[in-house]
């Protein structure tokens, strides 16, 4: 196995400098894009269809809110395979905020759409619709179990590593893991996805992976520290616990990579969004959270072990 001899904390400004590069990038796009929550947590409603040859968005677009009268926003997913194994594309059209879209306004827009394009053998596949209270209700449900997942981890580590700073130990891991959060979310929003349950999924199983690979360094960090004793410098002792878990984070992380980005390529042949709309930001999450853990945890645990060594000092 190979040995490295990196030097995480001396190099702390350059991590934290890509950090705050990517949080930058990702706030650019906040900013021009906007976050677009699905109907699931906003409420609204939701027709799905299929149809061959060629649509215009924007037609199919004047078209619904001529027969309705409400905003839509239309999707479109190319190269999609039926059950009888034609090529057919996909089209989803939101509704946003309202309660439901009747049946007679459903067969109104299919008739109006068949009358554009005729040969388009549009069929509607799906229809979907959630209250907006209801919605909304359901979202923060979800970020209350998000909350919750983050209290309890913090619980965990600190009785777990009470050795190594416990409370201390525990909340660093949670800067680090808001840190995957963020970015997993940056994600949703530079690539146009809406926020909707694969967001809290993914964040879910990151919670969990992220922190996976910290809990494997705190274990080396207590088991060096009892081996090289209190007077090892924090740095050094940081330094060679994340160097001696490296090759198993890297490895780990870089299979896991691999099988969800081969479920992310079978989800685009098959033009199944629901399932790269997950696979997609859950890889972001993987290469973030194995970053996280090695060169964000690692320095910031440092940091503030020498700021509890220097008060402990002065008040001596």
């Amino acid at each position: 196995m190979k040995k490295f001899n990196i030097k995480f904390y001396e190099n702390r400004k350059i991590y934290f400098g890509i950090t705050i590069a990517l949080f930058a990038i990702g706030i650019i796009f906040n900013i021009i894009f906007g976050t677009t929550l699905d109907i699931q947590f906003k409420g609204g409603a939701m027709l799905d269809y299929t149809y061959t040859g060629e649509i215009s968005t924007s037609d199919v677009e004047s078209i619904v809110e001529e027969v309705t009268g409400q905003n839509v926003d239309i999707r479109v997913y190319s190269s999609m395979v039926d059950t009888n194994g034609a090529n057919t594309n996909g089209m989803s059209i939101t509704f946003a905020g309202t309660d439901s879209i009747t049946v007679d306004q459903q067969d109104a827009i299919s008739s109006a759409i068949l009358e554009k394009y005729p040969d388009s053998a549009l069929t509607i596949e799906e229809t979907s619709s959630v209250d907006r209270t209801v919605g909304t209700s359901f979202f923060a449900k979800c970020l209350i179990a998000v909350a919750i997942a983050f209290v309890l981890l913090v619980i965990y580590i600190a009785f777990r590593f009470r050795k190594i700073g416990g409370a201390s130990a525990g909340i660093i891991s949670i800067i680090a893991l808001l840190h995957d959060v963020l970015l997993v979310y940056f994600t949703f929003v530079i690539f146009r996805m809406p926020i909707n349950d694969n967001f809290i999924a993914v964040i879910l199983t990151i919670l969990g992976y992220s922190l996976n690979n910290t809990i494997i360094i705190y274990d080396r960090i207590r088991e060096n520290r009892r081996a090289l004793g209190p007077k090892a410098q924090t740095s050094e002792l940081v330094n060679l616990s994340i160097n001696q878990t490296l090759t198993r984070s890297i490895y780990t992380s870089l299979c896991t990579f691999v099988a969800i980005g081969c479920v992310y390529v079978v989800g685009m042949a098959y033009g199944l969004t629901s399932v790269t709309t997950f696979a997609l930001p859950m890889m972001v999450g993987i290469l973030v959270g194995c970053y996280s853990s090695v060169c964000i945890t690692g320095p910031l645990y440092v940091m503030w072990r020498n700021y509890k060594d220097k008060t402990s000092v002065k008040a001596k």
